[in-house]
């Protein structure tokens, strides 16, 4: 008798290839869905609208941070904690936990690596929503209860009182500036964080106000050791926010901005973070 050899494997034809490769794309994009919406139902509040984006009282930038009211937010850009809290670190204190280096480069910066445009909360823009917080109870809002027509604002950076009686001049003479600029963020540290982070950074209320256009252009992307507003009196609470910022988000120092903002912290020792725990 003679003993028959295993027949050998025949060799996957192009079309029997082509089905393994859908499906493997298949199972990866239902792996991704997943995932994603793992993310979403650990983090419902990333998705949930504020329950009332507009109602905020004037903060008064020529007080100590000790003194400025809470803020209302969008979801998952936490409102900055009460920092009259007598539990609030001291913005001397968490300066020294941040990391000094020197800065990074700036390839592969845009706006885009971080937002495209300001979100909308309660269908109320963020720019909107953080005008009514700055102009307080003297905004007058259009009949979308969104939209901040007129008011007065008393400017932190300049400390000069400014009386808007038209939607138009608004536009032409605020501007939302973030407190720790993308591209100051990006160069210290923003470049490793996840781009779901660079966006809660650069929508986070704690880094963002309202301020006068002119003196937004000035500043552009300085950190502290190359730009400080002119008003004195709020250099304190600036640098703090800088600082409470930097720390929420993982974001380095040079060694030039952290010697300019512990001299101007070393005037206010009792200067407290906003929403950090140590």
């Amino acid at each position: 008798m003679t003993n028959s050899s295993p027949r050998a494997a025949s060799a996957p034809t192009p079309k029997s290839r082509r089905a393994s490769y859908r499906s493997r794309r298949i199972a990866s994009v239902a792996a991704l869905t997943a995932v994603t919406l793992g993310f979403i139902f650990a983090n419902p509040g990333s998705y949930e609208p504020a329950d009332d984006p507009v109602s905020a009282t004037a903060p008064d930038h020529n007080a100590s941070a000790e003194e400025t009211p809470s803020i209302s937010n969008p979801p998952d850009n936490t409102a900055p904690a009460n920092p009259s809290s007598s539990n609030a670190p001291l913005a001397l204190d968490v300066l020294e936990q941040l990391a000094v280096k020197g800065r990074a480069p700036k390839t592969g910066y845009s706006r885009d690596e971080f937002y495209s445009d300001w979100p909308k909360i309660s269908g109320c823009s963020l720019r909107q929503i953080i005008l009514k917080r700055e102009l307080g109870d003297s905004a007058t809002l259009a009949d979308d209860n969104c939209t901040v027509l007129a008011g007065t604002f008393v400017e932190p950076y300049t400390g000069q009182t400014l009386t808007f009686t038209e939607k138009s001049q608004l536009t032409k003479g605020l501007q939302i500036d973030h407190i720790v600029a993308l591209s100051d963020a990006w160069q210290k540290g923003a470049q490793a964080i996840s781009k779901d982070e660079r966006y809660q950074l650069a929508t986070d209320p704690l880094n963002l106000i309202a301020a006068d256009s002119s003196a937004n252009q000035q500043k552009s992307d300085g950190d502290a050791a190359t730009w400080l507003p002119a008003n004195k009196s709020f250099r304190c609470q600036y640098v703090a926010r800088q600082v409470s910022v930097k720390y929420k988000y993982h974001l380095w120092v040079t060694q030039a901005e952290h010697d300019a903002i512990k001299n101007i912290l070393t005037a206010c020792p009792s200067e407290p973070t906003i929403g950090v725990e140590l």
